[in-house]
């Protein structure tokens, strides 16, 4: 399977739903943005909530809540709310790199003490309605605290383990420890997913020889720097996958996406300041692969008025 990563303030459901309208089932399901246990009630279903609300995801593409915290009656209120809305697997972020995450022994952070992990599973999992998956990195501060992590995940019967093999005090930075994944793959009990770097059908097709045993992966800024990615690891490799892969040529090029998207955005129902700011977030990354003068760019990041943004764009994607 293509799994759409996780990414916080990107693959939130504009994009998801705008993404599977231009490249049906190019991805076979996401993992939401974090639903952080600590800010609100984790009864209510207030805006935190909207993302993963059936209502609206009805024309997007199949997505897994995924949950960051370590409060674990929160873990289980908020987990079983979710299963009564529908879903029947949750994902616990154990990955996220974010200093502000971290510092408080959330995401990654909670690597380095997996005793803590420990706990909070005893609890979660007999109260727990949905299945369980985790994501998380190969340690915080070192690539060996997975070592005393895969052990307590064993005793628990998760649906799958997704790996990010870099550490969080790396954030994004450097190439993924491949080596030290190849030593931790076979103590793991549970189905691995891959993520980390994947950028090209090369990227994909250098992972699945090197770890034939992995059969998903995840993508996440690679989506974002060509969004045909997912439908050309289809064409490049068949043989992986289930259905037959929808002709390239028959999908909207970058360019049109990047309209798509940014139309997308215009419709919604926010402040001016919060389209412009969330239009350049996507451009950062959508931009890399498209062809444009960089001065053309540079005019694009500093403008500050919705129409010369839009204009700027339709120059660059025509």
């Amino acid at each position: 399977m293509l799994i759409l990563a996780p990414m916080q303030g990107l693959t939130e459901l504009l994009f998801r739903r705008t993404f599977e309208r231009a490249y049906p089932h190019a991805f076979d399901f996401a993992v939401s943005p974090f639903l952080s246990l600590t800010h609100g009630s984790a009864r209510r279903l207030d805006r935190k909530m909207e993302d993963v609300l059936p209502s609206l995801n009805a024309d997007s593409m199949h997505v897994q809540p995924q949950l960051l915290g370590h409060e674990p009656v929160e873990f289980v209120e908020m987990g079983n709310q979710l299963f009564d809305m529908g879903y029947r697997e949750i994902n616990w972020n154990m990955g996220c790199p974010m200093r502000r995450v971290a510092a408080k022994h959330r995401g990654s952070g909670i690597l380095p003490y997996p005793d803590e992990v420990q706990a909070i599973l005893d609890y979660v999992i007999p109260r727990l309605k949905p299945a369980l998956s985790v994501k998380l990195r190969l340690g915080y501060y070192a690539p060996d605290e997975i070592d005393r992590i895969i052990p307590i995940l064993n005793r628990f019967p998760l649906a799958s383990v997704t790996i990010h093999p870099r550490i969080g005090k790396q954030m994004y930075s450097g190439r993924p420890d491949l080596e030290r994944l190849s030593q931790v793959l076979p103590e793991i009990k549970h189905p691995v997913i891959y993520n980390g770097d994947i950028c090209s059908s090369f990227d994909y097709g250098r992972i699945r020889q090197r770890f034939p045993q992995v059969r998903d992966v995840m993508i996440g800024r690679g989506a974002l720097y060509n969004p045909l990615l997912p439908t050309l690891i289809r064409r490049d490799y068949p043989s992986d996958f289930d259905t037959a892969p929808t002709s390239a040529d028959t999908l909207p090029t970058l360019g049109e996406f990047i309209c798509m998207l940014t139309d997308a955005i215009l419709a919604c129902n926010m402040t001016q300041q919060s389209k412009v700011r969330k239009i350049k977030e996507y451009w950062c990354l959508l931009s890399k692969n498209l062809h444009g003068s960089e001065e053309q760019k540079r005019r694009l990041l500093h403008a500050d008025d919705l129409e010369a943004i839009s204009r700027l764009i339709r120059e660059m994607t025509k």
